[in-house]
């Protein structure tokens, strides 16, 4: 007999205009980044970048060297509140989105409301950040009442109900404002998710976990031995005898010489009293890590296990109030960098951004965090602080559309590095980028691009992975991109010539592959002999692929 589980069905929600951008992310044209500045660093090279463009087009163009490593993604996205007064306008109809609306839309666009239009620039900027969010990475994303419940069904439909972890609620200021002069507005929402659900978020080490003690009433009295430089005490400093406490014996009857001095047990010492642990569970403790604690003159003595492999779940509610989290807060750090009364608009203090980085990065000290709402750069910020405080060397990426992404947003991550007012200076370096030119136009490689990029576009498409450029340099063969699967691939490309591949050009291969993929302008080679050696031969530009 057969048993059918009950099909689950998860809501998932409808609007105005979906249609257009389920996939719209395909259509995205691929573009390269520009070097415009290197700050802090002498090699020119950083591995912090802060990108100014159009974030779904930067988040294309992160996606050959990024796809499947950012540990870390905290997006501040509009609102969508409908106050327009905002540095970043956040009724959802500045004349970049009206443009983006009105040319993926189409004219359904004009019927949209401010609802409809907000979820159709969301949801296909969330299906870029799931392709870039690691297996074992988070996504952590604020929102306020006003599309927090579309928000949370897109994001189950994109990262999957099953992936969501929760909903931290922040309580943001000391002082309430009024929403819709009904209610006093005093919290905000970050929505949670994970690409995996095995998953575990960092809340801190757990505070010295409950003591337990060792004696414990039973029928039967032994003897427990306990070695010396394991224990400490709260007894006062000095010489206190230390021999057998048990029925017939006194404090004075001294077995051995051993002393404590300076809170530590310096030799060893014996106990015997009616209790349940034996010898062999004391000494296992003691190896795995836990400390043992007298407490009193009496020498009642306890255990204090420290499991270094655990630690506390990231809390579901965050008061700014307690740790310097509020937008208040935020207000004061920004004027303080600036020097200024006025900056920026709702920037989110970067202790609060710290949270979740530290939840999910806490254990990884080489993790790449993403923002593409970047801001005022308080991610940066964020990650910079937490470097300095522990050593790491976590990156960051920002991406900002505005036009303050250099005097605002990348002006502040400097002045943090450098230090600013009375406050010490993180260190660190970054990038800073414009958005280049497409990659495909008109249907061709542009040739506009550089080789290089060419090159590493290519493998991507072929393989979802990044070009590994020393590998590719060992090889020293100058069309040569890679291995990936037992498959080489090559690029016989040149810009303003007509490559054709041939018998001449398989002489030049060097290297034993079971399968070959080879790109060319043309080819004279017959099928069957392509077939007979495991050959594919792509030709340019039909064959280049978009992604």
């Amino acid at each position: 007999m057969f048993h059918f589980l009950p099909e689950v069905f998860v809501p998932t929600l409808n609007w105005l205009g979906k249609d257009a951008v389920l996939n719209h992310h395909l259509d995205v044209p691929y573009r390269t980044l520009e070097l415009k500045e290197s700050f802090n660093c002498e090699s020119g090279k950083s591995e912090n970048k802060i990108i100014h463009g159009d974030n779904l087009e930067a988040l294309k163009a992160l996606l050959p060297e990024y796809e499947g490593r950012v540990k870390c993604i905290y997006i501040d996205p509009p609102y969508n509140t409908g106050n327009e007064n905002w540095v970043y306008n956040d009724n959802v109809n500045s004349p970049k989105i009206k443009k983006w609306l009105g040319q993926v839309v189409g004219k359904e666009s004009e019927d949209l409301t401010r609802h409809d239009k907000w979820l159709c620039m969301m949801y296909p900027r969330l299906k870029l950040l799931q392709k870039l969010l690691s297996e074992d990475g988070a996504i952590f994303i604020s929102i306020d009442d006003n599309e927090q419940a579309n928000l949370k069904l897109i994001c189950d439909e994109i990262f999957g109900a099953g992936n969501f972890v929760g909903e931290v609620i922040w309580f943001k200021k000391r002082k309430g404002s009024f929403l819709s002069k009904k209610l006093v507005s005093l919290t905000e929402y970050v929505l949670c998710y994970t690409k995996s659900q095995n998953v575990s978020l960092y809340g801190g080490l757990p505070d010295n976990s409950e003591s337990q003690p060792i004696v414990k009433r039973t029928n039967a009295k032994k003897i427990l031995t306990i070695p010396g430089g394991v224990v400490q005490t709260k007894l006062k400093d000095g010489v206190y005898p230390i021999g057998v406490y048990g029925e017939g014996t006194s404090s004075s009857k001294l077995l051995n010489d051993v002393l404590v001095k300076n809170h530590i047990i310096v030799n060893k010492f014996q106990i015997e009293a009616p209790f349940t642990w034996t010898q062999a569970m004391l000494e296992g403790e003691i190896q795995n890590g836990t400390e043992i604690l007298i407490n009193t003159m009496n020498f009642q003595i306890r255990v204090i296990r420290r499991n270094n492999d655990s630690f506390k779940a990231m809390p579901s509610f965050i008061d700014g109030r307690e740790c310097g989290a509020t937008n208040e807060d935020a207000y004061e750090t920004l004027k303080g960098i600036f020097r200024k009364e006025h900056v920026f608009d709702f920037s989110k203090p970067h202790q609060f951004i710290s949270k979740f980085i530290d939840a999910i990065a806490h254990f990884d000290k080489n993790a790449i965090i993403l923002d593409s709402f970047a801001g005022s750069g308080t991610t940066a910020h964020a990650v910079l602080n937490l470097n300095k405080q522990d050593g790491g060397n976590r990156k960051f990426i920002l991406v900002e559309m505005e036009d303050y992404a250099d005097s605002i947003t990348a002006e502040r991550v400097r002045r943090v590095i450098n230090g600013y007012a009375s406050t010490e200076g993180t260190g660190g370096d970054f990038n800073f980028y414009e958005l280049g030119p497409e990659m495909i136009l008109d249907g061709n490689l542009n040739e506009r691009q550089s080789v290089e990029e060419i090159r590493s576009y290519i493998y991507y498409t072929e393989t979802g992975t990044p070009i590994d450029k020393e590998k590719v340099k060992a090889s020293k063969h100058e069309f040569f991109l890679g291995d990936f699967e037992n498959t080489a691939y090559y690029l016989f490309y040149k810009k303003k010539e007509i490559t054709t591949l041939d018998f001449d050009f398989l002489s030049t291969i060097q290297t034993p592959s079971e399968r070959y993929v080879i790109y060319a302008d043309n080819c004279v080679l017959p099928k069957d002999f392509l077939f007979e050696h495991n050959i594919t031969f792509k030709k340019i530009p039909r064959d280049v692929r978009k992604f």
